[in-house]
């Protein structure tokens, strides 16, 4: 069998080559790395809202125009939020502008805990409203810990960032102190790059009556309530006329979504797109125009 000699030659011409490979290699990721600072930058002049697969719950991360990034809800304590988010935000990026909790159930607030442990955040909004419910302290507790400010909002005020805001519509003084925790929601609506967005919490018929009177025309909605029959009433829908509905929901034991729901959903022509079946949806908004990435 022949054998090279291993010559200094032959030794200078295989490291050659290996260091031509490491340049190479070096170059790609280079340029990939670039490219993707590239696309980040042009991205923030557009809005883009990603409806997280976090299974039966509501969790929904809006990136502004300008970058600006508001996190409503954090689903169930599942860890899922945090493998969303993963995929949602560079991977450079460990920073959450504003948490917003609409109301405090399990299914809406136990995905925090761990995002306030890891992830930098600027504020933390909700009503005001608490819950005996377990979990609900650890929240409270993390947020302290971590130096986090707490902010309290309700029907009447905006949050203002750029040309876009995002304005609570909910609750009044009467559903704040509704029994009912759902009807304490927070619904914002928040608006930029010519586009009008809902999110409902778990808001019910009762809160919806009143949003029917003052949401105005809405281009995309989070559908409220999982698709419950107690919510996307006709009076609702056919007063905000959605062109995009999005129902955030998983497996569970309470029919969600209901064919009642679907079916008027339908009826007013929204496009309806399910967590369940298709994943996280990311909808991009440019200049009026909307964008569905869906699996």
């Amino acid at each position: 069998m022949h054998k090279e000699k291993n010559t200094p030659g032959n030794r200078f011409g295989k490291h050659r080559n290996a260091a031509l490979v490491l340049l190479a290699a070096l170059v790609i990721l280079d340029i990939v790395v670039w490219s993707q600072i590239a696309v980040h930058i042009r991205d923030r002049s557009l809005l883009r809202m990603y409806f997280l697969d976090v299974g039966q719950g509501d969790s929904e991360l809006v990136v502004l125009p300008g970058g600006a990034t508001m996190l409503i809800d954090g689903g169930p304590p599942n860890g899922r939020v945090l493998s969303a988010l993963a995929e949602a935000l560079p991977p450079f990026d460990r920073s959450i502008d504003l948490i917003v909790l609409s109301h405090p159930q399990t299914d809406h607030f136990g995905g925090l805990i761990e995002v306030v442990r890891r992830f930098r955040i600027g504020a933390f909004i909700s009503t005001g409203v608490t819950n005996t419910v377990p979990g609900y302290a650890d929240l409270v507790r993390a947020l302290d810990e971590r130096g986090v400010p707490r902010i309290v909002l309700a029907a009447g005020d905006t949050i203002r960032y750029g040309d876009s805001r995002g304005d609570v519509l909910s609750p009044t003084p009467a559903f704040l102190s509704a029994t009912d925790v759902n009807e304490t929601t927070l619904v914002l609506r928040i608006s930029g790059n010519d586009v009008a967005s809902l999110f409902t919490g778990d808001a019910d018929a009762d809160v919806e009556r009143e949003l029917a009177r003052t949401a105005g025309s809405i281009d995309v909605l989070k559908v409220s309530h999982h698709g419950s029959k107690f919510s996307s009433t006709k009076e609702f829908l056919d007063a905000i006329h959605p062109e995009i509905a999005v129902i955030e929901v998983g497996k569970n034991s309470y029919g969600h979504p209901t064919a009642q729901a679907l079916g008027r959903l339908a009826d007013v022509g929204a496009r309806i797109f399910r967590t369940d079946q298709q994943g996280t949806i990311e909808i991009i908004a440019d200049g009026g125009e909307l964008w569905v990435f869906a699996k």
